[in-house]
């Protein structure tokens, strides 16, 4: 098969994600052209790869559809990776493959990002979007046409914010205009939303899997079933991937996805940390098999949550998925992991639903507003990792003044000060078993 994506990225989230997709759409037919990796980092993985010939196996287990599943792909979407680092002229000749259609990356958050240190004669500059740029100068010297390129970093507006720094490196290496006109029109940034637990490397478990694969994989990779991915454009006469059946959603947007992600999947992870964490229980799973904290998140989710948002049909069936995907008995999810920096992951993404739902009906969302409460009582108990100012303030001053100060939420919240301060009262007076089914009342 020819060679039709470039991949900026070696790690298991794009290998567990866009490569299995390739791999399956390959081998039903539908799509016909497999990926070069190339590594934004200095990594060790191109080895590994290139030792494999791109092979390796994909384990995806978890709960889907209330049944649980266990099944294994051996993938061969990957046909070779470079790295820019050792061969950076191998990483610039790839250019010249007319066959190139899709540019797909994943080099974290932090990796869409302006370095004007960043030289066109380096080898290689040293940021991803750099790298880029040198090679979209590369393709546009070959007089030959553009890319599809698909981010899936983690941030808003990842196409938009991609295209902005390649713009930047153009015009600070004065480059000629037709070149920054060929950028703007021959190549297509696509903001993104990606959404699927991909879980790595499963280092106790490999003997066991070596065994019934009949050889040492290290690419091995694990996730979970569920995955989502949201597209601003559409280009599924070339890329058919709601045909090969995957949750792939072409959009004019991707900020109503966005925003049904943050309130439903990161909301009820924030709301339901804290009460789990105050009880004692350590994971997401646990807290599922307990009764009360099961409930709690229910009551949350289907009666505060989805209806602000507006109850859409996707909206719910998004909604039961993530309940699949916290009950996954093959993920342990630390709530002490997801509670990092919980003053303003509350603040993107319960807040908004408590601000909404006072507005449509007059009065508060009480359970919502009690994980708020179980928050500030366990800041105030317990050492957390956060900013160290704003977790020294929760602990030293009291309701009014914390839910006063707007350096911490964006906003004042005194409107909740009343509420607050019986969610409060009933954690110290009743215990906080009580108060959870207090709150649901």
């Amino acid at each position: 098969m020819k060679e039709t994506i470039l991949q900026f990225g070696t790690g298991n989230f794009l290998r567990g994600f866009v490569d299995y997709f390739i791999d399956d759409m390959n081998k039903r037919e539908l799509y016909d052209g497999k990926i070069i990796i190339v590594s934004p980092t200095n990594s060790k993985t191109v080895d590994k790869i290139n030792r494999q010939n791109g092979r390796y196996n994909l384990i995806l287990r978890g709960i889907e559809n209330n049944t649980e599943v266990n099944r294994r792909t051996e993938i061969h979407s990957v046909t070779r990776a470079v790295n820019p680092y050792t061969d950076f002229d191998g990483f610039i000749s790839l250019a010249d493959n007319p066959d190139l259609r899709f540019i797909v990356s994943n080099t974290t958050e932090a990796g869409i990002c302006f370095d004007d240190t960043c030289r066109i004669d380096d080898k290689p500059a040293s940021s991803f979007p750099a790298k880029l740029t040198q090679f979209l100068y590369a393709r546009y010297r070959n007089k030959l046409g553009g890319f599809v390129i698909l981010s899936c970093e983690l941030i808003d507006n990842n196409g938009k914010e991609l295209r902005n720094c390649v713009l930047k490196y153009a015009r600070l290496w004065n480059s000629d205009e037709k070149f920054v006109k060929w950028i703007e029109t021959e190549n297509i940034f696509c903001n993104t939303l990606v959404d699927r637990i991909v879980t790595g490397y499963p280092s106790e478990e490999t003997e066991k899997i070596f065994t019934e694969i009949g050889y040492r994989d290290e690419l091995l990779d694990t996730a979970e079933p569920y995955h989502l991915w949201v597209i601003e454009g559409n280009f599924e006469n070339e890329l058919p991937l709601r045909k090969a059946g995957f949750n792939v959603v072409w959009a004019d947007d991707v900020s109503p996805y966005k925003k049904m992600k943050v309130r439903i999947l990161n909301g009820s992870h924030t709301s339901l940390v804290f009460p789990s964490l105050l009880c004692g229980v350590e994971t997401v799973g646990e807290s599922l098999k307990n009764n009360l904290l099961n409930e709690y998140l229910n009551c949350c989710l289907y009666k505060y949550i989805l209806p602000v948002l507006g109850g859409k049909e996707e909206e719910t069936l998004f909604a039961n998925a993530v309940l699949e995907r916290f009950a996954n008995p093959y993920i342990r999810h630390l709530w002490k992991s997801i509670s990092l920096n919980s003053v303003s992951k509350f603040a993107a993404r319960v807040l908004p639903t408590i601000v909404d739902y006072y507005k449509t009906e007059n009065d508060l969302p009480k359970p919502l507003v009690f994980s708020f409460a179980c928050l500030i009582e366990y800041y105030k108990t317990n050492r957390v990792c956060d900013d160290a100012e704003k977790a020294d303030y929760i602990r030293k001053n009291n309701i009014p003044d914390i839910l006063s100060n707007e350096k911490l939420w964006g906003r004042s919240l005194s409107f909740l000060e009343k509420t607050v301060k019986e969610c409060a009262e009933k954690i110290h007076t009743d215990g906080i078993t009580e108060a959870i089914k207090w709150s649901m009342l």
